[in-house]
C-alpha cells in the first residue's frame, strides 16, 4: 500500500498538470496510455490463446484515436461497440479460443485508443478552464468511486456483486463507491466557480461512473481470470499495469462524454 501511494502521488499530480496543460502533451499521455493498455490487452490474449495479430491491432488503434478529426457520430458509435463488447464478455462463459482472430485483433485495437479519445474530448467540450474542470471531475468520480467502494467493500462487503467474475466485489462496496462519486460530484460543484452547467444537471454523472466504471473493472477482471495472471503488467510500481489503473476511466469516458455533450 505505501509503495502504491508513493507513486500514485506524483504520477497522478503529473496527470492533472499535463490535463490542465493540454494541447500536444496530454494528447501525447493519453496516446501513450491508450498503446500501453493496448499492448497489454495482446499479452492477455496471448495468454488465453486468442490470436490478435499485434501490427494490425496498432493500426487499428492508430485510426481509432485520429476519430476525434471526424464527425461525432463515429464516436458515438465507438461508445456504443465498446458497450457491446465488454457486455458480451462479462456474458461469456468461457474464454476467447472461440473468438475469430480477427475479431480479437479488432477488440484490442479500438478498446482502449476509443476508451482514453473519449477523455480527451472531455477536456475540450468547453472553453478556457471549464473543460479542464470537467475532464478533473470525471477522473475524481472515478477515483472516489473506487475508493469508496473498496473501503465499504472490505468493512461491510457480504453479498457478491459478481462471484464467477470477482470474488471481491461487493453490492455493498458497489454502493459505497455511488456514495462515494456523489459526495465527490458535490464537493466539486460547490469548491469550482469554473463549471457553469447546473448541478442538478450533473447529478446523473454518478450513476453513470458509478455502473460503467465497474463494469470495465470487472471485464477486465475476466480476461485475467481467463488469462491465469493477477495483473495486467507490472509496469507501474505497486498497481500493476496500464490497463489495471485505467479500465475504469476507458469504459465510463465514453458515456460521460455523450451525457455531457446533450446537457452543453
Amino acid at each position: 500500500m505505501l509503495r502504491r501511494f508513493l507513486f500514485a502521488l506524483p504520477a497522478g499530480a503529473l496527470f492533472i498538470w499535463l490535463l490542465w496543460i493540454g494541447g500536444l502533451f496530454f494528447e501525447l499521455l493519453l496516446a501513450g496510455i491508450a498503446l500501453a493498455v493496448l499492448l497489454e490487452m495482446i499479452f492477455l490474449f496471448r495468454k488465453m490463446n486468442g490470436r490478435p495479430v499485434a501490427f494490425l491491432a496498432l493500426l487499428t488503434g492508430a485510426v481509432a484515436w485520429s476519430l476525434h478529426r471526424g464527425p461525432d457520430w463515429l464516436l458515438v458509435a465507438g461508445a456504443i461497440l465498446m458497450l457491446g463488447a465488454m457486455t458480451s464478455i462479462l456474458y461469456r462463459k468461457t474464454g476467447p479460443e472461440g473468438m475469430n482472430r480477427w475479431g480479437a485483433t479488432l477488440f484490442c485495437g479500438l478498446y482502449a485508443p476509443l476508451g482514453l479519445l473519449f477523455f480527451h474530448e472531455i477536456r475540450y467540450l468547453a472553453p478556457e478552464t471549464e473543460g479542464v474542470m470537467l475532464a478533473i471531475l470525471v477522473i475524481v468520480l472515478i477515483w472516489s468511486n473506487d475508493i469508496f467502494a473498496y473501503g465499504g467493500g472490505r468493512l461491510f462487503g457480504k453479498r457478491p456483486l459478481a462471484p464467477s467474475v470477482s470474488p471481491n466485489k461487493s453490492w455493498e462496496g458497489f454502493w459505497f463507491g455511488m456514495a462515494g462519486s456523489l459526495i465527490a460530484l458535490l464537493l466539486m460543484v460547490s469548491i469550482s466557480d469554473s463549471i457553469s452547467i447546473d448541478g442538478y444537471l450533473l447529478l446523473p454523472m454518478v450513476p453513470i461512473t458509478g455502473v460503467m466504471g465497474p463494469l470495465g473493472d470487472l471485464a477486465e477482471s475476466r480476461f485475467k481470470r481467463w488469462a491465469g495472471v493477477k495483473d495486467s503488467s507490472r509496469l507501474l510500481p505497486g498497481h500493476g499495469g496500464f490497463f489495471d489503473r485505467f479500465d475504469a476511466l476507458i469504459l465510463a469516458s465514453p458515456f460521460l462524454w455523450v451525457y455531457l455533450v446533450l446537457i452543453l
